[in-house]
């Protein structure tokens, strides 16, 4: 049987919003990740079957087949073709499932998979501002009749379900800033992120979110976002901009090109969930990706489970009962910025180069999703020390 496995994997910095590339056009982020593939790797552009590209706010200058775009800015041959997907936050972890599942059907050789956003010049929900009518048809309001679908609504409910105070959600979002700065500190993002190139001249090398100063208390003074709440802008991930990319082939192609792997595309797999409560969507995503692997819990030995707020963690920690030390051992998106389409490749780029750094053989990524879905992803390591 064929396989998929994943040759190299980089990202951009992650940037703030109306921070470093706030001026860079998301086309040519993109782009930017595109060339640094084949820069590391030295296969031909031409070789690329397809670019399945990851993108939430498909408008203005992330519209018209973003992916597409991409290919042409970074001088790729005009052959190489380009599709965009949209699983809300998990579009570009999506493309990747779709990439992987060509190149094990034979459809593919070669396919890169990844995604971009730019939060700063197309701000979150822009598509649905443009005045071409409400998303959510008579039907659906029939069905949830009275009914609000807002995720921090949803982050609300899992904290409440869960029993996830105020507290804990601040000290869960104060470890990821102080995990993340030492994992810069020690340069563990060195073999994944690549330099953005930026209008000036200039190059941003360093993710923006990172807060070394941050503290509890800081953390504490926040105002929720609704009265009485839990969640505040301090628990939750930041608005960021940013694009990941990932080169995926069988093994057989490795070999015949003489690249050797970073990790194997283990099992993948996607489920829904109540829309309402939106956000609980990785906790049944877990429990199927594991058993269609045909692993458990205790086989995994390291998670990224998408900070989208600090609620979802918790529940999900609070379900599965894993040790909190294996779960973003880098930091997260409350910390590192969350750019909703690249962020699925931006986890996925993370997870496989840490795991090959500490030799360990399966890791699990998964994300909620607006709408109440949740992909979930297993990764293996091929280095022979794993």
């Amino acid at each position: 049987m064929r396989d998929a496995v994943i040759v190299d994997a980089v990202r951009s910095p992650v940037g703030r919003r109306k921070g470093g590339l706030a001026e860079v056009h998301p086309v040519d982020l993109s782009a930017t990740v595109l060339m640094a593939l084949l820069d590391r790797t030295g296969i031909d552009a031409g070789l690329v079957d397809d670019v399945v590209w990851g993108c939430v706010g498909q408008v203005g200058e992330q519209a018209g087949n973003i992916a597409r775009n991409a290919v042409l800015a970074a001088g790729w041959p005009e052959s190489v073709p380009g599709t965009t997907v949209e699983r809300q936050c998990g579009s570009s972890q999506q493309a990747l499932h779709f990439a992987a599942a060509g190149v094990i059907s034979g459809q593919y050789e070669i396919a890169v998979a990844g995604g971009v956003e730019s939060m700063t010049r197309i701000p979150m929900g822009s598509a649905r501002r443009v005045g071409l009518g409400d998303a959510y048809s008579d039907a659906i309001k029939q069905r949830y009749d009275g009914i609000e679908f807002n995720q921090i609504r949803g982050a609300e409910s899992l904290a409440t379900k869960y029993e996830l105070n105020r507290t804990w959600l601040d000290e869960y979002a104060l470890r990821s800033h102080q995990r993340a700065a030492q994992a810069v500190d020690e340069g563990r993002f060195t073999g994944e992120v690549v330099p953005v190139t930026l209008p000036d001249g200039t190059k941003l090398e360093a993710d923006e979110g990172v807060r070394r100063s941050s503290t509890f208390e800081k953390l504490g003074q926040l105002d929720p976002v609704f009265p009485g709440g839990r969640i505040t802008a301090g628990n939750a991930s930041q608005i960021s901009d940013g694009a990941a990319a990932l080169l995926v082939m069988s093994g057989e192609r490795a070999r015949q090109l003489g690249l050797t792997p970073l990790a194997r595309v283990h099992t993948a797999t996607v489920v829904g969930s109540d829309p309402v409560e939106m956000l609980g969507g990785p906790i049944p995503a877990t429990e199927r990706v594991l058993e269609r692997a045909g692993l458990t819990l205790e086989d995994i030995g390291a998670f990224e489970v998408n900070e989208a707020f600090a609620s979802v963690v918790g529940a999900w920690l609070r379900t599965t009962g894993v040790d909190e030390q294996r779960v973003n051992p880098l930091g997260g998106a409350i910390a590192l910025g969350h750019p909703l389409g690249g962020s699925g490749a931006r986890l996925a780029a993370t997870l496989v180069h840490h795991l090959r750094a500490e030799g360990i053989r399966y890791g699990l990524q998964t994300m909620c999703e607006g709408g109440g879905m949740a992909n979930a992803t297993v990764f293996e390591n091929l280095a022979p020390n794993a």
